[in-house]
């Protein structure tokens, strides 16, 4: 394996697309720029609280120097002589442009082409730059811990997403006022690395095109294309539209993962979503525990609930309606743009039925109705299930017999008994429907569970897990963290020596600050 420091960089980005020509930090409006040089904030005494050796040896790395690995990563010393910088983009906020918006507390330290994989390093909380909007571009540990850990327990699931490298305590203070009352506290500053092969997202193309800036926005998408899409080829109209077509598939693919496992990303603002199809940004995020598609994560959403769960399909499609009205300038016609997106709804609805009847161990998904589909879904909700345990358990138990399913359905719903019993029926007409469909597939009892579990998590990070291992950190203990990134390092193992984090949220979790809404003060 290399070492991380023995790689030389390669500044594909900041050489091929152009550059503010103002490299004074300050805050600004940004034209015809893709990116703006900037330096990160020195800290003032940095600490590691966890890095991931996992990711290190997927990237085949390693890192020998430690101490050059804390000051790199905390944003005290450059990697090499790279020239950092922040990228211009804008985006759609709830609905509303919002104009310019860009890299108001995130940093490109470096990027590099390692083992036929190109990966850039990001650091969040090292400083303003000229997108920051009059904030200092730090962040604190609190939200960085939930993002260094929920980068990784994505990608163990499975779902496509950005991955971070490292946690650092900045050892400064940072004001922040968590629940927008005008109460501000000082806490603990944080910087996390972040990895992926590129952090451009929609409102990338976004900002040109609102600008009327045709020229760099062709600049951008031919880049695109060239490194990251390069099995299409040229810059003709149908070369975008094949492009635009596989931002259109990967999309709706990462939606139905986040819908397999429960994921609500709670801010799918067009600023936050990946031309990859990656999950981007962790802000007020969260996983189902009592199933409710109303549900959404975010306390500035709690009125209008745009991005709960229920909805995440129909704002993926919304969001691609602006990245295809970003692009019309460079295809000029409106009609093949419209029928990618119409190809999205159809594919969705299939994607999702095929999805559902995985997790439910029925695989003849053409003869299973869509109406038994949806009484799970409404029974689920009706009795409080809680959807992790509630597919994990369908997978493990035996459950032939209406008696062992409604064993199960008491297990997991968060409803007392009393209140419970009002579904039974219901449950005994899905059991009965349940049953019919198992037995005339006539898969193998353990063939069947072996799938199921292999989809069907047992371990997700619940927002009460990441608060308790934030509350230990901000104590100055980092045990929690470790046990719970290791935890998620195997999310469908049983893991019996980890069954404590098997279970429903506790009732004291129910209505606490971080457990079960979160703001996007960060």
């Amino acid at each position: 394996m290399k070492d991380l420091f023995d790689l030389i960089p390669n500044a594909q980005f900041s050489s091929e697309l152009p550059a503010d020509k103002e490299e004074k930090n300050y805050n600004r409006q940004v034209e015809g720029a893709c990116y703006s040089f900037v330096e990160t904030r020195s800290p003032s005494n940095p600490e590691i609280v966890h890095s991931s050796k996992e990711l290190l040896e997927e990237l085949l790395l390693k890192v020998e120097d430690e101490e050059r690995f804390l000051k790199v990563m905390s944003g005290a010393e450059k990697f090499k002589d790279f020239k950092a910088f922040a990228m211009c983009y804008g985006g759609h906020q709830f609905g509303h442009w919002a104009g310019q918006l860009g890299d108001g507390r995130a940093i490109n330290i470096s990027e590099f082409e390692h083992e036929g994989k190109k990966f850039q390093l990001q650091l969040k909380g090292a400083g303003p730059t000229p997108y920051s909007r009059k904030a200092d571009g730090l962040a604190v540990l609190r939200s960085s811990i939930r993002e260094y850990l929920c980068s990784e327990a994505m990608h163990q699931l499975g779902v496509p997403t950005t991955r971070a490298l490292s946690l650092v305590k900045s050892g400064d203070l940072v004001p922040r006022d968590m629940l927008y009352d005008g109460n501000n506290k000082d806490e603990l500053g944080a910087i996390v690395c972040r990895v992926a092969p590129s952090f451009i997202r929609f409102g990338s193309f976004e900002i040109f095109a609102s600008r009327k800036d045709s020229a760099t926005l062709k600049e951008l998408v031919d880049y695109t294309i060239k490194h990251h899409f390069t099995h299409l080829e040229g810059s003709s109209k149908k070369t975008y539209l094949s492009f635009f077509k596989e931002v259109v598939e990967r999309t709706k693919s990462l939606i139905l993962e986040w819908q397999r496992v429960g994921f609500v990303h709670g801010v799918m603002n067009t600023d936050n979503l990946s031309i990859l199809g990656l999950t981007i940004d962790y802000g007020p995020y969260g996983w189902l525990e009592n199933y409710d598609p109303e549900w959404t994560p975010n306390t500035t959403d709690v009125q209008h609930k745009r991005y709960r769960f229920g909805n995440q399909a129909q704002i993926g499609l919304w969001n691609l309606l602006q990245l295809a009205n970003a692009l019309y300038p460079l295809i000029q016609e409106a009609e093949p743009l419209q029928k990618i997106l119409d190809e999205y709804k159809s594919g969705y609805l299939l994607g999702y039925h095929e999805m559902m009847c995985a997790k439910l161990g029925l695989y003849q998904v053409d003869l299973v109705p869509v109406k038994l589909i949806d009484e799970v879904s409404d029974q689920m909700k009706a009795s409080e299930a809680d959807m992790t345990l509630f597919f994990r358990e369908l997978s493990s138990k035996e459950m032939q017999e209406f008696e062992q399913f409604w064993k199960i359905i008491e297990e997991v719903s968060y409803l007392d008994k009393s209140e419970l019993r009002l579904q039974q029926e219901n449950w005994k007409s899905i059991h009965k429907q349940l049953m019919s469909r198992i037995k005339a597939e006539g898969v193998e009892p353990k063939e069947r569970e072996t799938r199921m579990k292999a989809i069907n998590p047992k371990y997700v990070l619940r927002n009460y897990m990441a608060q308790m291992a934030i509350d230990a950190a901000e104590r100055g203990d980092n045990g929690l963290v470790d046990e719970l990134y290791q935890l998620l390092l195997k999310p469908y193992h049983e893991q019996p020596e980890m069954d404590k984090w098997y279970a429903k949220r506790p009732e004291w979790a129910k209505h606490k600050v971080g457990c079960s809404m979160l703001s996007c003060s960060s």
